[in-house]
């Protein structure tokens, strides 16, 4: 049996990069840093920062591109691949990336604010919303009295 699964929790070192396919079909990329703290033999600290690359697909990807900025902490679960491509003086070249298929986004980084998150066009967008207007909910009237202790279904 084979596996090739990865988990990576760190922050975003630059905004993600959102691109189309030929076929129309969003891919986006982004960097993300991860530290690691130790102590050697010595009991001196040590820190060690890794940069992995990103590619996430799809819807994946729009709601990447839409709020995750510099600095945005988020866990991608994925896989690894390594791809191999020819330069532009003809030389191979190979790089290793997670290809994500889960992401989970972490709290706003400081200084965000409470406001709404800005699309790749830097138009305010509207969270679980399609900008519709509001409908206005109706106001239902209850007199304690029709309400009886025996009637709750709890």
């Amino acid at each position: 049996m084979n596996l090739n699964k990865v988990f990576v929790l760190g922050r975003l070192t630059a905004d993600p990069q959102l691109r189309s396919t030929s076929t129309g079909q969003q891919v986006g990329s982004f960097s993300v840093a991860t530290n690691r703290v130790w102590f050697d033999k010595k009991g001196v600290k040590q820190e060690e920062t890794d940069y992995h690359n990103i590619v996430v697909w799809g819807r994946q990807a729009e709601v990447a591109s839409q709020f995750l900025i510099k600095g945005s902490l988020v866990l991608i679960e994925g896989r690894i691949r390594t791809r191999t491509w020819q330069n532009k003086e003809g030389q191979n070249q190979k790089t290793t990336e997670i290809i994500c298929e889960r992401m989970q986004l972490g709290p706003r980084p400081a200084g965000q604010g409470s406001g709404p998150r800005f699309t790749s066009d830097k138009q305010p967008a509207v969270e679980g919303t399609d900008n519709k207007p509001k409908e206005e909910l109706p106001e239902i009237n209850i007199d304690e009295e029709e309400i009886k202790p025996e009637d709750l279904p709890f």
